[in-house]
């Protein structure tokens, strides 16, 4: 195979190559960064819409099956507070940094939007989207209780942790990598400050 002479060898066919520069630039590289991140947040925000979703459909069962009124009205503070923060975490969302709003934009500039929305909607998200439902799911336990056994209700209980867990630990995650795309930011503007 050292000798080949038909030239399909592969230290020769790598070794021809043409040696072009790459055509990838900073500005190329950020923007598609940027553009990832934009469709990443769109879509956590349609994911945003099945937390009021769970809130409204366990609050409307209980309240149609409980006669209790204090956990009534538990349910309904639930179902409103889920749907304000729905309302909360999407206003202006959307129209904020569109993919065509960015052409005219840098792509630090567009890039640096982004991650502030990012910022935004992961503050705000504990708050305005999960305790609602952490509320919601508190009640129905607690109305489950007045119902029947708590031995029957282990395996449900079990889902609600570990799904607590699963939401804090990819929370954390999501909160390292976007400290990671901020210092790298930061580090990009630096170096390329006139």
């Amino acid at each position: 195979m050292a000798n080949d002479p038909s030239g399909n060898d592969p230290k020769t066919v790598w070794q021809s190559q043409p040696r072009g520069i790459s055509t990838v630039t900073l500005e190329k590289m950020i923007r598609r960064r940027a553009q990832e991140l934009h469709t990443r947040t769109g879509r956590e925000l349609l994911g945003s819409i099945v937390s009021p979703a769970t809130v409204i459909g366990i609050s409307g069962y209980c309240i149609a099956q409980g006669d209790n009124p204090i956990q009534r009205a538990v349910f309904a503070v639930a179902t409103a507070w889920s749907i304000a923060g729905a309302y909360v975490l999407n206003r202006g969302m959307w129209s904020s940094a569109s993919a065509e709003d960015s052409a005219s934009a840098t792509g630090l500039a567009f890039y640096r939007r982004e991650i502030e929305r990012r910022r935004y909607l992961f503050r705000r998200v504990m708050q305005w989207s999960f305790a609602p439902v952490v509320l919601a799911l508190g009640a129905l336990i607690a109305w489950l209780r007045e119902r029947g056994p708590v031995a029957k209700m282990v395996p449900f209980l079990t889902l609600v942790v570990l799904w607590i867990v699963a939401v804090a630990v990819m929370r954390k995650t999501r909160r390292e990598d976007l400290q990671r795309d901020i210092d790298e930011l930061n580090d990009i503007e630096k170096e390329n400050r006139p």
